[in-house]
C-alpha cells in the first residue's frame, strides 16, 4: 500500500469507526462482539484498501461486518458462551423506562439475519437493493427477512414490560 493510500485508509477509519461501531451493535446487541466485529471488518477492509473504490467502502465494510456476525453465530462453541456486557451509556429519562434500551434489548433477540437485514434498512436507511448486495442474498430474500424481523419485533415488544413495574405486581 503506498503512503496516500495508507493516509486515505486512517482518515476512512477516523471518520467512520463511531458509525459502523454503532451499527455492528445494533447487529449484535453487544458491544464487545460489535468492536470485534468492526476490528476484523477493518483489517480484512486494508487488506483490499488498495482495490477499494472511495464510494463503495461504507457498503463492503457493512458486509464485511454483518458477514463476520452472522458466521460468527454459527459456531458452535459461540452457541456456549455467555456474555453480559453493560448497556451503551444513554440518559435516562426520570420516572419513565429508557425506549431505546428496550428496542435494543428486543432487537438483540432477533436472529442475526433478521436482525442484519433491520438495521441495514432502518438504521443505516438502505434501499432493498443495497441491502441485498451487501448480505450477498435476492431482493426477494430481504423483503421476506424485513417483514418476519418486523412481525418479531412487534410481537417481542408488545410482550416486553414496557411500565417497569412487572416484578412489583
Amino acid at each position: 500500500m503506498t503512503p496516500q493510500q495508507e493516509t486515505e485508509f486512517r482518515e476512512y477509519v477516523e471518520a467512520r469507526r463511531s458509525a459502523l461501531l454503532r451499527t455492528a451493535f445494533l447487529m449484535c446487541g453487544d458491544w464487545h462482539r460489535a468492536e470485534d466485529a468492526v476490528q476484523t471488518s477493518l483489517i480484512r477492509l486494508y487488506g483490499k484498501w488498495s482495490r477499494t473504490r472511495p464510494e463503495t467502502a461504507d457498503a463492503y465494510t457493512r458486509r464485511i461486518i454483518a458477514n463476520a456476525l452472522i458466521d460468527e453465530s454459527r459456531r458452535s462453541w459461540f452457541r456456549r458462551e455467555r456474555s453480559y456486557a453493560a448497556p451503551p451509556d444513554v440518559p435516562v429519562r426520570a420516572g419513565g423506562h429508557d425506549d431505546r434500551l428496550t428496542a435494543v434489548s428486543v432487537l438483540a433477540k432477533l436472529p442475526p439475519r433478521q436482525r442484519a437485514t433491520l438495521v441495514l434498512r432502518f438504521w443505516e436507511d438502505l434501499s432493498v437493493d443495497e441491502t441485498a448486495r451487501i448480505l450477498r442474498c435476492s431482493t426477494g430474500t430481504v423483503k421476506s427477512q424485513t417483514a418476519r424481523g418486523l412481525q418479531t419485533l412487534r410481537d417481542l415488544y408488545e410482550n416486553a414490560d414496557l411500565t417497569g413495574q412487572g416484578a412489583e405486581s
